[in-house]
């Protein structure tokens, strides 16, 4: 993007609830970030869902509150056209003085996971399907929106109406725009099961880009609503007696001629597949404070609720956490059906592909893929029960402590025991002014 007719830009990184931390500049400095002349405190991604610094963090006292240096990613300036002003956002990561990674920083973490799959020449593909709700936040709780044709709140669900996609078709039709000027490659959208849900799948691309796209696409999705007088959220759960938003992550892993590992020409897939089931669903109650990362989170987690709650795969079977897709047998690929909206996209996909890692690494073996209804199956290995359990858990994981560096952890436990805790004294009625456009 020329950034020459500009007067002001923005450059952000991603803090560990997905929040973008930064700072607004003049236009001229942009040919300066590339030389580390872009600072900041690297406790700024370590602070909680209100931008408060963690109790006790060494982070901040205990190191002075020192700064990291901000260094542009591999994506490049992207424009924010829900602004009134012309501006652009340049995507940044988070080094240490010494020019090392940042290993709090969501983006670094990824890339440290995946850096694990090009030593053995191996390319990660995903791709994501974005749940959010459109809805009315001007009274004392969420409501789903006035219908623009009708003029009258929506009050019945409309799973896959194209007429209520086109009741929103300004909104849709600036969202793809927007998508288009970000390169973010938006497809099929669909109208969802709840009030006022909607969902757009965003296409293949190499995982890091995937996770870029699915971190911009929110900030996109809540800036165009607020264009269009609502609001957009992908809290897990908005309505408490309405389906609830997930991201579900597809990836399949591309060696160095160019196959997909997971096909061996079969409708089963390969040895290797079955090991990446095995390591999904060994790490996956551990890793429930990351599909499930907020206090609302765990609304959407109940049994019978279209959001899977125990640690079982299948073919074809939209029950299971884990379903392999059928289709030609080239592309082959996991389905993981398990988080949440409200995720942090970077540790989702760096928490799932390095449980799919270890799997292969360690030949793991999966149980049998279930058929007919996985909420029926009582012995599954459960997902952690509530927030604090999730967070216990996540932090003395031998597996986890695998997958993830050491920081990261530490950084996110505390992150959320502080959390956990502030909500703790304010009423549950008002949680979701804390996270509508947070999470």
């Amino acid at each position: 993007m020329d950034l020459s007719s500009l007067s002001t830009i923005r450059i952000a990184a991603c803090d560990l609830n997905g929040q973008m931390r930064g700072k607004r500049l003049p236009a001229d400095m942009a040919g300066k970030l590339g030389n580390g002349s872009a600072r900041m405190p690297l406790s700024a991604l370590n602070v909680d869902i209100w931008g408060r610094d963690i109790e006790n963090s060494p982070l901040v006292f205990e190191t002075g509150d020192a700064d990291g240096i901000l260094m542009p990613t591999s994506r490049s300036a992207v424009p924010m056209p829900w602004l009134a002003r012309e501006t652009a956002l340049v995507p940044m990561v988070m080094h240490n003085e010494d020019g090392s990674p940042f290993m709090g920083d969501p983006r670094n973490v990824l890339e440290h996971v995946l850096e694990r799959y090009t030593e053995r020449g191996w390319t990660v593909i995903a791709a994501t399907e974005m749940e959010f709700n459109l809805v009315d936040a001007t009274g004392a709780a969420p409501r789903p929106p006035v219908n623009p044709l009708t003029g009258r709140v929506l009050d019945q669900q409309s799973v896959l109406s194209l007429a209520e996609l086109d009741a929103f078709d300004a909104f849709f039709t600036d969202l793809y725009d927007g998508a288009a000027a970000m390169g973010i490659p938006a497809q099929a959208a669909i109208s969802e099961a709840g009030l006022g849900q909607f969902e757009v799948n965003l296409n293949h691309q190499d995982a890091l880009t995937a996770a870029d796209d699915a971190w911009l696409f929110k900030a996109l999705v809540y800036g165009t609503a607020r264009k269009h007088g609502f609001a957009a959220t992908f809290m897990a759960k908005p309505f408490g007696d309405e389906a609830g938003n997930g991201m579900h992550v597809h990836f399949s892993v591309i060696d160095a001629e160019g196959n997909n590992i997971f096909n061996d020409g079969t409708e089963e897939g390969s040895d290797l597949l079955r090991h990446a089931v095995a390591g999904c669903l060994a790490a996956m109650p551990a890793s429930t404070l990351i599909f499930a990362p907020n206090v609302n989170s765990y609304n959407r987690l109940v049994p019978s609720a279209h959001a899977p709650t125990g640690a079982a795969w299948g073919y074809e079977n939209r029950t299971s956490a884990i379903r392999i897709p059928g289709g030609a047998a080239a592309a082959r690929r996991i389905e993981h059906r398990v988080a949440g909206g409200d995720i942090n996209p970077y540790l989702m996909l760096a928490t799932v592909l390095g449980a799919a890692l270890i799997g292969i690494e360690d030949a793991m073996q999966p149980p049998a893929p279930i058929t007919g209804n996985a909420y029926e199956i009582e012995d599954l290995p459960q997902l952690a029960p509530d927030w604090g359990a999730a967070i216990d858990t996540f932090e003395a994981d031998p597996l986890i402590a695998r997958i993830l560096p050491a920081m990261l952890i530490r950084n996110l436990v505390s992150t959320k025991r502080q959390e956990l805790a502030e909500f703790a004294t304010r009423p549950a009625d008002s949680h979701w002014l804390s996270l509508l456009e947070a999470v």
